[in-house]
């Protein structure tokens, strides 16, 4: 049951599901998802652990970057399923739509430099 349990915990924030959907984007680093939620660097880490932990994401380092995505074969085919039927249940939010927007204009470069 822990397993179960853990998935439905990622799942439980608002937070944390725009993460998702914001990956379903594209590959986003610390601060990328920092300016896109307007949250502490520390509590974007605490929702990435989670995530990552649970299944969800991945990180990978490139350079000076750590960039974090959806991963893409989940050991857990419930993580797959859950992950495929996101749009169903949240692509039409308002907050989802334009975090989406928000996304395709982030730039690194610029945030995570200045």
């Amino acid at each position: 049951m822990t397993d179960k349990t853990q998935i439905f915990k990622a799942l439980s924030d608002k937070n944390r599901l725009r993460i998702l959907k914001a990956l379903q984007t594209r590959h986003l680093c610390v601060c990328e998802i920092r300016e896109l939620l307007d949250l502490a660097n520390s509590t974007v880490s605490q929702h990435l652990k989670i995530l990552k932990d649970s299944g969800f994401i991945l990180e990978e380092k490139d350079g000076k970057w750590v960039n974090y995505m959806i991963n893409p074969n989940a050991s857990d085919r419930r993580i797959s399923a859950v992950l495929s039927s996101l749009d169903f249940w949240i692509d039409d939010e308002e907050l989802i739509i334009s975090d989406k927007n928000k996304v395709r204009k982030l730039n690194r470069n610029t945030i995570c430099c200045a």
